[in-house]
């Protein structure tokens, strides 16, 4: 979608859980964007073009200046609408509830893709299993902390106050990519797991 009045451009896939945390926050703050649907594999000159990493998202903005990292778009897309519109809260224990639950659940998507990246791309001669298996714990242990924290608010309750947040939407869309990426539902009925 485009408008005169914001012709913004997300580039990557929504099969990324930060592209998706980043088109949802636009979405629900009324911010109109044209998508660029390019992958990181498939497109990754045509993205360095604009991102030096070659990673998504990377949000063009009308003076043409390259946003990269979706915290740091998300707290743009949060400055460009202003305090009482945005998605993260401004201070105070929610702000840091919600910056600490988008952290969890990130981490939990990055320990996924480097799960991923090892059974993709390494051959399988190379592929190191203890670090599969650690990046796997990781992951799980990160979902259980959120588990727990979800209990905690109950159910129908907001994660990080009284509204809907930016804990919300980036717990939503990780746990999705999660549920795509690494089958979580076929691990629901596994037992927590334990560091040892």
């Amino acid at each position: 979608m485009k408008d005169a009045a914001s012709p913004l451009i997300l580039i990557g896939m929504f099969d990324s859980p930060f592209v998706r945390r980043v088109a949802v926050s636009m979405h629900l703050l009324n911010i109109a964007f044209e998508h660029r649907n390019w992958s990181v594999g498939a497109d990754f000159e045509r993205i360095r073009q604009h991102n030096p990493l070659g990673r998504v998202p990377t949000l063009l903005l009308e003076d043409g200046t390259a946003l990269i990292e979706s915290g740091a778009i998300l707290d743009y897309l949060d400055d460009r609408v202003g305090p009482a519109k945005a998605l993260l809260p401004a201070t105070g224990e929610a702000r840091r509830t919600a910056l600490q639950i988008m952290a969890i659940a990130g981490g939990a998507a990055e320990k996924a893709v480097l799960q991923v990246y090892e059974t993709v791309f390494r051959p399988a001669q190379k592929r190191h299993e203890p670090w599969v298996a650690r990046c796997r714990l990781q992951m799980l242990s990160a979902l259980n902390e959120l588990e727990t924290r979800a209990a905690a608010v109950g159910d129908g309750a907001w994660l990080a106050g009284p509204h809907l947040s930016q804990a919300d939407i980036t717990v939503a869309c990780i746990f999705s990519f999660l549920d795509q990426a690494m089958g979580l539902r076929a691990d629901a009925a596994a037992p927590a797991p334990t560091v040892a």
